[in-house]
């Protein structure tokens, strides 16, 4: 599928693009633009850590089943302190249904993403 990527103004296809060395790119549309519109409110710039992910990447041949990345409807932006805890709430508010919080150590970050079931945990 050809996605248009100046649909999402505030974001690069190669934000989102797997880092395992694969190149690939299968972020969902409905996914991206829901992350548009929380960009847009939030009105600052969001650094993407993590986009799509393949099956092949390392951290999702960690896990006894691939999750979230691999479907496109995942990103974990890297952020921390007061502006994670306005993310957070933006998130919420704009119907992210999976929200992982890393506040601890190097690396912090708010992974979201478009499950069915609410969820939320810490790493």
């Amino acid at each position: 599928m050809t996605v248009d990527w100046k649909r999402w103004p505030n974001f690069r296809r190669e934000e989102f693009t797997c880092r395992c060395g694969c190149d690939q790119n299968e972020m969902a549309p409905e996914f991206m633009d829901k992350l548009q519109a929380l960009r847009s409110v939030y009105g600052k710039p969001m650094h993407i850590t993590s986009g799509y992910r393949c099956p092949q990447h390392p951290v999702e041949k960690a896990k006894m089943q691939p999750g979230m990345h691999t479907t496109g409807f995942a990103a974990d932006v890297g952020i921390s302190g007061a502006e994670a805890v306005t993310l957070l709430r933006l998130a919420l508010e704009a119907g992210f249904r999976g929200i992982g919080v890393q506040q601890k150590g190097d690396g912090r970050f708010l992974h979201l993403d478009l499950r069915e079931s609410p969820m939320i945990w810490s790493y």
